[in-house]
């Protein structure tokens, strides 16, 4: 039997970790909330540029995060089943990048923002659909309020909000089909990133021979995309391995709600009465899905201690 001592060592190193996890997972949805203003200021690149320089340059701090973890075993080891897979997301990814950089460039911040509040939901389907999961009523009735401020929208504006529909789907589908792999984020991250570098390579190349290069100072500001792709990435690795998938559920809507106040305050974007009524909706699902995702992690809490 363990000391009461013992137990109090390792409560106090529990308590430590959780810490440790919350300010990561800060750190990561925090950078990917402020993330809009890295890509308004490189704004004088056209947004395939923009990507295509994240592609390139996240190549070497991947290749550097490799080595510091020793995880080449993982690279190695990827099967041909893997790899098909891998390429789908890398495909999904580099899709999502685009259309968010895009975004941002087009002043449609708000918009985007309103992707990633969808995106929990749009996991939930997606599980619902391909793996079998079970949804709960609670969960269904989130999704009804969330469709039904869309289809609001839809109806009013006679158009739909696909800005965020696409980056919802396409991150949602690049979780999906993550999943089905189940590789550490960085061998993963590594390999999409490579599938894709003789494109974004290629593109670079044929662009600067027909207009030049840049200066060093754009080329140096394009080049900490990489490190905008990266390090967010490397703190949500070390969140998700500390944190319970509820803590993470709710730190997840600081990056959403960054790129809505940075688009209302710091970029002045308009924001249509309608579609404030959507968010509205959307944040009634948001809350009835934490709150159900509280109380089941809650009832299974209580239940292992029984």
């Amino acid at each position: 039997m363990s000391s009461p001592q013992q137990a109090q060592n390792s409560a106090t190193e529990s308590s430590s970790e959780t810490q440790k996890g919350l300010l990561f997972a800060v750190g990561a949805y925090g950078i990917w909330g402020i993330a809009p203003i890295y890509f308004v200021w490189v704004g004088f690149a056209g947004p395939l540029e923009i990507l295509a320089n994240r592609i390139v340059w996240a190549i070497p701090l991947l290749l550097l995060l490799l080595g510091l973890t020793k995880q080449w075993a993982g690279v190695w080891r990827l099967t041909r089943a893997q790899l098909a897979i891998l390429v789908a997301t890398a495909v999904a990814l580099s899709i999502n990048w685009l259309t968010f950089i895009w975004a941002i460039q087009a002043e449609k911040i708000a918009e985007a923002s309103l992707g990633y509040y969808i995106n929990p939901l749009v996991n939930v389907i997606l599980g619902w659909l391909f793996l079998q999961e079970r949804m709960r009523p609670l969960q269904w009735l989130a999704i009804a309020v969330a469709a039904f401020g869309i289809a609001t929208e839809l109806v009013v504006q006679a158009s739909v909000p696909w800005l965020g529909l696409t980056l919802a789907m396409s991150f949602g589908i690049y979780g999906l089909l993550r999943k089905k792999v189940n590789l550490p984020a960085v061998v993963g991250l590594f390999i999409e990133t490579l599938l894709v570098l003789p494109i974004a390579l290629g593109y670079l190349i044929l662009l600067y021979l027909d207009q030049g290069t840049r200066t060093f100072v754009d080329g140096a500001s394009l080049a900490l995309g990489g490190v905008i792709t990266v390090i967010p990435l490397v703190f949500f690795a070390a969140a998700a391995t500390r944190l319970p998938l509820t803590t993470l559920g709710f730190v997840q809507y600081l990056a959403p709600t960054c790129a809505l106040l940075l688009a209302i305050f710091l970029y002045d974007e308009s924001v249509p009465a309608i579609r404030w009524f959507t968010f509205s909706m959307i944040w009634l699902a948001v809350v009835i899905f934490s709150v159900e995702n509280v109380y089941q992690y809650r009832k299974r809490g209580l239940g292992d201690a029984k």
